[in-house]
């Protein structure tokens, strides 16, 4: 099988790496080539055009940032669905709103491709070891097809309902997640006078029966985050985080439920944005609660 990539972020990197290592053939395609270059010297081939990425392979794979970013590397002249002539099918990993899947499969059935929406649950190191969480909105026979793939990225692909069910099950997943990174910065208020060293705090946190497995992942970067050592990586940004707590919010809203401490944990991560955070990673949330947030107004 053939296989393009069509958004070349930490993810796509971390896939198209994973996807190499597999044996398959990988083609890429990215606004910018320079963030390929790493896949391109492992032996992926570079597309000048989505259209031509869509012409050249049997499976798309798309990670994009938004709804903009779909719209714009879809359509065109030079878009993907200009070259769906040659039928390939098309995944979108991106993390959007429920309601753009079922939009996008309209598009991508005008041209008698097929789609799929299948975000996924992880982050960089997982999608290089084939462990992410795959949740697929589609028709099964389209899921078929494409099993075997997504089985090489996933250890699981949970196969939830329609298009925008995948998407509906990410904000679900992510969830609990955002919110814990308001509920650790404030645990560590608790023990901020005590004076521990770092890494003894996140190994004991990690372990407790209230440690997700998150923490135990990102737990190095927490560290030295507390610790004031400088580290530029970026797992997932505050950006991205506040991004996806309006989505979660906005599809509360249509099914006639609350998300309070959704809502709350959304005001203290824009104060932060505010002080600027927005394009540092998760791990600076509880620092910054440590040394801002946390005081008296």
């Amino acid at each position: 099988m053939k296989v393009g990539i069509a958004g070349i972020g930490k993810m796509g990197n971390a896939i198209g790496s994973r996807l190499l290592g597999l044996g398959y053939s990988v083609t890429v395609w990215n606004r910018t080539s320079d963030k390929a270059g790493s896949l391109l010297n492992a032996g992926a081939h570079w597309a000048s055009t989505p259209k031509v990425l869509a012409e050249s392979v049997d499976t798309v794979i798309t990670l994009l940032t938004n709804e903009a970013a779909i719209d714009a590397v879809y359509s065109g002249t030079e878009g993907l669905l200009s070259g769906a002539g040659a039928h390939p099918t098309f995944i979108d990993m991106s993390t959007v709103n429920p309601t753009k899947p079922p939009e996008l499969a309209l598009r991508v059935q005008a041209v008698g491709a097929a789609y799929l929406e299948c975000p996924v649950g992880g982050s960089i190191g997982p999608a290089k070891e084939g462990k992410l969480l795959g949740f697929v909105g589609g028709h099964a026979a389209d899921l078929a097809k494409v099993q075997s793939l997504l089985e090489h990225l996933c250890k699981r692909v949970e196969h939830v309902g329609t298009f925008g069910a995948g998407s509906t099950m990410k904000m679900a997943v992510n969830l609990p997640l955002m919110v814990y990174w308001q509920t650790l910065g404030e645990a560590l208020s608790l023990i901020d006078h005590l004076k521990l060293d770092p890494q003894r705090v996140v190994d004991i946190l990690s372990e407790s029966s209230g440690g997700p497995n998150m923490l135990k992942v990102r737990g190095p970067l927490l560290v030295q985050a507390l610790g004031h050592q400088k580290n530029d990586t970026v797992t997932v940004d505050v950006a991205t985080m506040r991004k996806d707590m309006r989505t979660m919010l906005a599809l509360a809203q249509t099914n006639h439920r609350e998300l309070p401490l959704t809502s709350m944990a959304l005001q203290k991560f824009n104060e932060a944005a505010d002080s600027g955070l927005d394009g540092k990673d998760c791990t600076q949330l509880p620092v910054w609660w440590l040394g801002q947030g946390a005081r008296p107004k």
